[in-house]
């Protein structure tokens, strides 16, 4: 099939990313006590309000810094195979690797050793629900981010955000000439059976692997849900929706998540994407000051707080 000509509209890097946890404490224990992630937003699935959704980011929660997770104990680990993203990488200041080795160790996580990628620093971790994380030192920084002065760890060494994902595919051309031709994203290197695409202002990337002999990957515990894309506001993102219908995926109508808007499609290779606004953020319904101290529903799901709060496990936040 020929390509279509790029998109002039395209994505902005990296919104967010969402996973899948185990128990909700076990999850908030390591991203907000051990990593010192913010806890920016305490809310609920809105397709499944029984369970939480559980933002983590810098300070002030920017686009782009976000981490989330779906804590659904139940569910068995992942089958690892095609069409998953496959881990995530989180950037932190450069010199900060030896810090992270250590603090990381004294936690009892598992660590591989230090990697070369793309001429970038490499830690890899697994949390403690499975999810494969990487923790990065870029070349040169690419996050905006703000610190968060009650972390337990030092603002020189803080998790600044998400610097991208790796993905298996099947087939990676499909996924590469939908990247590049719709989303507005740069070929920007190769090596290792890695090829990596991203964007030369922004923050964000995703590494591609060919994997045509792994079956087809399925969701589970530890595994990544989706990864969510900048658009500027509404408009944007109504001219990015069109370009992917354009291109044959299947996006869902505007869904009102309140503090952004969001479109949800599969790329060629079955990776879920979103589209997501950079506003209007989380300091709709919160003071900055407070983010994430307090159980926030949207509107729409108030009049359901008493059977949701009762359904959901306590949570206590300690950055000890």
């Amino acid at each position: 099939m020929p390509r279509m000509a790029r998109s002039t509209n395209g994505v902005h890097g990296l919104h967010h990313i969402t996973a899948i946890a185990g128990p909700a404490q076990e999850n908030l224990d390591f991203y907000a006590g051990v990593l010192g992630m913010r806890l920016v937003k305490k809310s609920v699935n809105q397709d499944d309000p029984g369970t939480y959704h559980l933002f983590y980011a810098d300070a002030e929660g920017n686009p782009g810094t976000d981490l989330t997770f779906f804590p659904w104990s139940d569910l068995a680990p992942p089958r690892m195979g095609h069409g998953l993203a496959v881990e995530v990488s989180l950037e932190v200041p450069a010199g900060s690797l030896a810090f992270w080795s250590q603090r990381l160790e004294r936690y009892g996580a598992k660590l591989g050793p230090i990697e070369d990628r793309f001429g970038d620093k490499a830690l890899p971790v697994t949390d403690p629900h499975g999810l494969a994380l990487a923790l990065v030192e870029p070349a040169s920084p690419r996050v905006t981010s703000t610190p968060w002065d009650e972390s337990p760890v030092p603002g020189e060494h803080q998790v600044r955000g998400l610097d991208g994902a790796r993905l298996w595919e099947r087939e990676g051309v499909p996924t590469a000439a939908f990247l590049q031709d719709v989303l507005g994203f740069e070929q920007r290197g190769e090596e290792r059976g890695w090829t990596r695409y991203g964007f030369a202002g922004a923050s964000g990337h995703v590494d591609i692997r060919e994997t045509p002999g792994e079956r087809r990957g399925m969701w589970g515990r530890g595994a990544v849900h989706h990864l969510a894309w900048r658009v500027r506001d509404e408009a944007h993102q109504l001219q990015v929706r069109t370009d992917v219908l354009a291109a044959g995926a299947q996006p869902t109508p505007v869904i009102d998540r309140f503090w952004f808007q969001s479109v949800y499609f599969r790329e060629p290779g079955g990776v879920l994407f979103e589209l997501a606004t950079d506003g209007p953020g989380f300091a709709v319904d919160e003071d900055r000051a407070h983010l994430g101290e307090t159980l926030v529903l949207p509107p729409w799901l108030e009049s359901s707080r008493h059977q949701i709060e009762s359904a959901l496990p306590p949570l206590q936040l300690s950055t000890t």
